[in-house]
């Protein structure tokens, strides 16, 4: 199979995805669903970047759920938003690979194109995500992000990013997130 047959096969999944992932939202915000503050990501462009805080890993160098948890709110995020950029920041490695390296491989393994994803591999704390990040979001051209990470680590990321220079278009997180989303394989 060629490589262009590939990439429209994936183009094509991908696509499938976020349909699905928009007729379940859908479906579970229903008249007579139970009550939940359902909430899909807004779409955005390409010059607004996905960017996903990282979290601890596992000292053999895999990802803790709330790691997860983050990657799964950005790839909703990446299915309805096909043109942006992802950056992924998180240094700390463990068993040599560092945060953004295991949340651009989940990505990637999810069918993201590698050429969305750029890591920051250097960061080890907020301050640093925000500010090395700042310098990536710089290089890309983007102008403003979406923030992507738990919601009790948000107030505390906005305002270092704020503090940083980066304009914040708006957040995610996978705690707002409708439930099915939450559960539904990725």
């Amino acid at each position: 199979m060629r490589c262009s047959q590939l990439r429209r096969i994936r183009r094509t999944l991908c696509s499938g995805v976020a349909a699905l992932v928009v007729a379940a939202a859908v479906l579970t915000s229903a008249p007579g669903a139970a009550a939940e503050q359902v909430r899909l990501p807004t779409a955005y462009g390409p010059r607004t970047a996905l960017v996903v805080l990282g979290y601890g890993l596992l000292p053999d160098g895999t990802m803790r759920p709330p790691l997860i948890e983050r990657l799964r709110a950005a790839y909703i995020g990446a299915l309805l938003s096909p043109a942006s950029p992802i950056v992924v920041t998180g240094g700390n490695p463990r068993a040599g690979v560092s945060e953004a390296d295991a949340m651009a491989a989940w990505l990637r393994e999810r069918g993201l194109r590698p050429d969305r994803i750029h890591l920051e591999p250097r960061a080890g704390s907020t301050v640093e995500n925000a500010a090395f990040t700042a310098a990536v979001l710089t290089a890309l051209g983007s102008r403003d992000a979406v923030l992507i990470t738990s919601a009790d680590h948000l107030p505390r990321a906005v305002r270092l990013f704020l503090a940083a220079g980066v304009a914040i278009a708006d957040t995610y997180t996978p705690e707002r997130l409708p439930t099915v989303l939450r559960v539904i394989p990725l």
